[in-house]
């Protein structure tokens, strides 16, 4: 059985467990804090972040999330999501890298910093100056987001595939901060709730993290 090694806001390991999720792989969490740095953990990954995916009766070990995802879409056959041609396969990695970097380091690596980090580990208040650039910066990339699903079904064509998991994994993660103001956004909105939906979801959406309430709204398929 495969050991999943995350912890509940680590949007990279949400994309992992979306993607086994829709494959029908199954597996265990291991609840890791990567900013503690045990030394167990650095065994298996000296660079300290999270995912990271061990199967030990295999002697397997199994680092960054796009590593993993390749692997699965390699090795099970079930859903594919990197498929198509290739150019529409070079379109759904283009879209998988531009959330897992641009709105990762825009939007959710600082709301991640303030209203995690800050709370949990350095024990200090928020910058709200870099809360509200984070929120702007998040609406811009939200616009971008609204552009491409007024032409396309799903984010990077015609069926749901990998983009739509990494957006949907750092967007929840976003919105679990406080950090998405939904109004004027109903074209992402709606796929978002379509999205929440899906039984690869649900687990996400009731996990919380220690002393961070989530909005209202949060968990909600219709909201």
């Amino acid at each position: 059985m495969w050991q999943l090694y995350q912890f509940p806001l680590c949007p990279f390991s949400r994309k992992v467990r979306l993607l086994l999720g829709e494959k029908g792989v199954g597996y265990d969490l291991v609840r890791e804090s990567p900013w503690e740095a045990r030394d167990e953990f650095l065994d298996l990954n000296p660079a300290g972040t999270t995912p990271v995916m061990v199967d030990a009766e295999k002697g397997l070990t199994l680092i960054d999330s796009q590593a993993i995802c390749e692997y699965f879409e390699e090795t099970v056959e079930k859903f594919p999501l990197i498929s198509g041609t290739a150019t529409g396969r070079a379109e759904v990695r283009r879209l998988t890298a531009f959330f897992d970097q641009n709105f990762y380091g825009d939007v959710v690596g600082p709301l991640i910093h303030e209203r995690m980090k800050k709370r949990l580990i350095e024990r200090t208040p928020p910058d709200a100056r870099v809360l509200r650039e984070a929120m702007r910066r998040a609406n811009n990339h939200m616009d971008y987001m609204d552009y491409l699903l007024d032409h396309r079904a799903w984010m990077a064509g015609g069926t749901l595939s990998l983009a739509d998991i990494a957006a949907a994994a750092h967007l929840s993660v976003a919105d679990y901060l406080g950090g998405i103001d939904w109004t004027g956004h109903e074209t992402v909105k709606r796929w978002y709730a379509g999205f929440k939906s899906r039984p690869s979801f649900r687990p996400l959406l009731s996990e919380r993290m220690e002393v961070i309430v989530p909005p209202p709204h949060y968990e909600k398929p219709d909201f």
